[in-house]
């Protein structure tokens, strides 16, 4: 069977699971599931461009997703006008003091030579730096954090529309990503996966413990939506006329007391349906165009000679090619797909929790859905992220339902009955090692395997 064949059927199954959910269980449900599907696939495509393409271990995924949670709040959030007075000068100082030391640094790192009287310089530099960064920083954030700590005690952000964050968590995110290549990526593959590790929980160490930046573990609640919300909506003529037109049917059999309870019914369910169905628009559409962008990346020079790259470097490097920047393009580029899609996490959900982010979710997870939707192919990742989110949600339920049904027998105060339905919630683990161990078994290449089309066919 083709790839193609392949493709169409696997989404054609994905869409009939969608819809047997929202008749069986709701569309609210159905419609939550998919928004959540097409941002797991926009960061499994992200994953899928550093290690589909160039072979990069990159085990650090929920710190740039986590990074692009915070910038929709620096983004969105309004300034807090008294924070900024209380503090503005230190920071500037401050921030003019940090950047003095690494410019400082950078300086004698490349006008000295190596030996003893870098290293001395050096340090007293980067010593001498950070003391005075400090000295400016720690009351500049002690003022910041006074002020209302209970509804503020943070900087606030740009007070933009939210949407902004999506383009300004994908610059974030390809910074970082950038300063952490120019260091980790001349090291081996087991060395690069440690050092992503360890710098996103650097990451999520911060943004957990800098209440000033956006409010630590307070959490940052509230955050404006690019869709209505569901109040206004409730509230809108034409929304109420929508919906009186679309459940006319059911109306009309009914008396004008039970009509107006009705349709006030259908209001509240259709005001839900309606917000979660323009997310999936915006959602859908940034996927689409970077799931365009890296197919054509793929096929084009540029995306042959990062295969190359991946799959020799000793001959690619043999024949002229500067492996170790080819690696830093696309550790950048794939970092800020992710930043993007954490950015778009963060607006759905409405608030910006650190404490959320943990490697099960936002890396183990996503490198199942690579591994599964099959590495090297953009269609393979995005069908991952489908199926495998839609197997994390759905799995619960059916473990319930098989450990009522498996123990229906026994009776309902049974201690093993009990035991067992009340731990049905990790079903979901197993279901996730069993789809991983079928697919390695049965198409270790993935899914949707990669499929290298020959130069002029």
């Amino acid at each position: 069977m083709s790839n193609s064949l392949k493709t169409r059927l696997a989404f054609a199954l994905i869409a009939v699971l969608l819809i047997i959910i929202g008749l069986v269980q709701s569309w609210n449900v159905s419609l939550g599931i998919l928004n959540l599907c097409l941002i797991s696939a926009l960061m499994a495509l992200g994953v899928n461009m550093q290690w589909g393409y160039a072979g990069l271990l990159n085990v650090g995924v929920m710190g740039f997703a986590a990074l692009g949670g915070m910038s929709a709040v620096l983004v969105s959030q309004a300034p807090i006008v008294e924070a900024w007075q209380a503090s503005w000068s230190r920071l500037l100082v401050a921030a003019i003091c940090f950047a003095a030391t690494i410019a400082l640094s950078v300086v004698c790192y490349r006008k000295l030579a190596a030996g003893r009287r870098r290293g001395l310089a050096l340090t007293v530099v980067i010593i001498t730096g950070l003391a005075l960064t400090r000295l400016f920083l720690d009351p500049a954030v002690s003022a910041i954090e006074s002020i209302e700590p209970a509804k503020t005690g943070f900087l606030g952000g740009m007070g933009l529309p939210i949407i902004f964050s999506w383009i300004f968590g994908g610059l974030v995110a390809a910074g970082i990503a950038w300063c952490i290549g120019k260091v980790a990526l001349g090291l081996r593959a087991d060395y690069l996966a440690i050092a992503t590790l360890g710098i996103s929980e650097i990451i999520l160490a911060v943004l957990k413990n800098e209440d000033w930046l956006t409010r630590g573990v307070k959490n940052v609640t509230g955050l404006s939506r690019p869709v209505p919300y569901e109040i206004d909506l409730q509230t809108t003529p034409w929304f109420i006329d929508m919906i009186s037109w679309w459940h006319r049917g059911s109306l009309e059999v009914l008396g004008e007391i039970d009509q107006k309870q009705a349709l006030k019914q259908f209001v509240i369910d259709g005001s839900s349906i309606f917000v979660k169905l323009c997310y999936t628009g915006l959602f859908a559409g940034v996927l689409i165009i970077i799931l365009l962008l890296s197919v054509k990346a793929l096929n084009s020079p540029w995306g042959r000679m990062m295969r190359a790259i991946r799959d020799n470097e000793i001959a690619a490097g043999a024949m002229g090619k500067d492996v170790t920047r080819r690696h830093l393009e696309i550790f950048v580029i794939g970092s800020a797909v992710i930043g993007i899609a954490g950015a778009m996490l963060t607006t759905l959900d409405g608030q910006f929790t650190p404490t959320s982010y943990q490697p099960l979710r936002y890396t183990f997870l996503i490198w199942v859905m690579v591994i599964v939707g099959g590495s090297g192919n953009n269609m393979g990742s995005v069908l991952g992220g489908f199926l495998i989110w839609l197997v994390w949600i759905e799995a619960e339920p059916i473990g319930v339902w098989m450990m009522e049904f498996g123990t229906s027998w026994l009776d309902e105060g049974n201690a093993i009955r009990i035991h067992l339905i009340e731990n049905a919630q990790h079903m979901r683990l197993f279901f996730m090692g069993l789809v991983l161990l079928l697919v390695l078994r049965f198409s270790p290449g993935g899914i949707l395997p990669e499929t290298i089309k020959k130069q002029g066919s």
